[in-house]
């Protein structure tokens, strides 16, 4: 296949990916996503089988788990994955403290491998995955101190 035609595919596949994260329920699951700020893997696991909310936390982790791996094998240029998305690099950033940990309990050594292969073989990857995790980490805590100052008036 030539550049611009593998080019031009990788452009029709990201635009799929982009309209199956408007789907609705998919949309609902990425809302919740931006809420959730594991401490632990126990909490990760735990919301995994939360009847109200463990299947956004699925859905999620899965869709962008399967999109890496369509970057990993090919099927979508990684240059241009890495320049047109980058929710993928905050969702990984809420469950990678306790990826080792998760990997060990389950006995799958490969969970979400796909995901974490596309960002740490990202140039600067590993350093956007710490700021990101940061920049989230001080929203939160803006918004919990936001909180607690309502409260108190």
């Amino acid at each position: 296949m030539s550049k611009e035609k593998s080019a031009a595919r990788s452009a029709e596949l990201i635009m799929q990916l982009y309209d199956l994260r408007r789907e609705a329920t998919m949309r609902k699951a990425r809302d919740w996503m931006f809420t959730f700020n594991p401490t632990s893997a126990d909490e990760i696991e735990k919301t995994m089988m939360d009847p109200e909310v463990g299947g956004y936390l699925r859905m999620v982790l899965s869709y962008w788990d399967m999109a890496a791996s369509f970057v990993g094998h090919g099927a979508i240029d990684a240059e241009m994955f890495n320049d047109t998305v980058g929710e993928h690099i905050g969702v990984f950033a809420k469950i990678e403290p306790f990826i080792e940990e998760l990997r060990t309990k389950w006995d799958m050594p490969d969970a979400f491998k796909n995901l974490e292969k596309v960002i740490y073989d990202k140039p600067g990857g590993k350093e956007q995955l710490e700021k990101t995790r940061n920049w989230m980490k001080s929203i939160q805590d803006q918004m919990n101190s936001d909180q607690t100052n309502e409260a108190a008036a």
